[in-house]
């Protein structure tokens, strides 16, 4: 959090490789000297990197050749959850149910409601529609807290942040730019508020300290002191996040 983001690779090319349903991301990275592999959590995919020289043929002999590895992360790799009725996911840390009323009111708002010892959130319009409508309440309730909590820990540390915006972001939690404007991934919102919390002074510090040492975690403990508590939770949990209704462009 609070970084540049690294060079992206130059080219991404798609392999299929017999007996794995997972895709397969093949990267031509310039800096690359050797073939890398990794599986990617947020993405259930498998990335093969390799140097520019490298060809496809190659990659497929490496991928087979740590197949079984391959095989083992990817089953450590939750599930996904589509946003459909009747699925739950957490708000504020709270289980919900969707509900797609599907009764043609697309100017009818998003809520909440309780059904006895449950809660629902309810999506009126076209089913078709209800996980980018759900998507993009989910967002701007994500901003609202966010604008909240940045607001109360840039009082506290007497720092201005400039634009604050929420994305989908794949790699971190939050980010904070040179010139003050601080992002946001919205799939906190469906974390416990106190991640959320952590998270937006995390972000808040890098307006004095874009670094992550001594002094900035100085600050975050200062205007956060349950921030051990908070990493821990997102260092065990935060993966289960990003199960959620499927990923749009970061």
């Amino acid at each position: 959090m609070g970084r540049a983001r690294a060079q992206r690779p130059r080219r991404v090319e798609a392999l299929k490789v017999r007996g794995l349903e997972a895709p397969v991301e093949i990267r031509r990275h310039p800096s690359a000297r050797r073939m890398t592999l990794r599986v990617s959590r947020t993405q259930r995919a498998v990335i093969v990197t390799l140097p520019l020289n490298c060809d496809l043929k190659q990659a497929g002999d490496f991928l087979l050749s740590h197949l079984d590895w391959v095989r083992e992360r990817l089953g450590r790799v939750p599930e996904p959850e589509p946003f459909a009725h009747g699925n739950l996911i957490p708000l504020r840390g709270v289980p919900h149910r969707l509900r797609f009323l599907a009764d043609g009111q697309r100017r009818v708002r998003v809520r909440v409601q309780a059904v006895g010892d449950s809660l629902e959130i309810c999506i009126p319009g076209d089913v078709d529609i209800a996980p980018r409508r759900l998507r993009q309440w989910l967002m701007a309730e994500a901003k609202r807290d966010l604008e909240r909590r940045v607001a109360f820990h840039a009082k506290r540390l007497d720092l201005v942040p400039q634009r604050i915006s929420v994305r989908d972001q794949l790699s971190r939690w939050g980010s904070c730019s040179s010139n003050g404007n601080l992002s946001f991934s919205w799939r906190l919102v469906m974390a416990p508020p106190a991640i959320l919390n952590y998270v937006a002074a995390h972000e808040v510090a890098h307006l004095e300290e874009m670094n992550h040492g001594p002094n900035f975690w100085a600050l975050v403990r200062k205007t956060c002191p349950a921030m051990d508590e908070a990493r821990a939770w997102l260092d065990l949990y935060g993966i289960e996040l990003h199960r959620y209704g499927g990923h749009g462009k970061d």
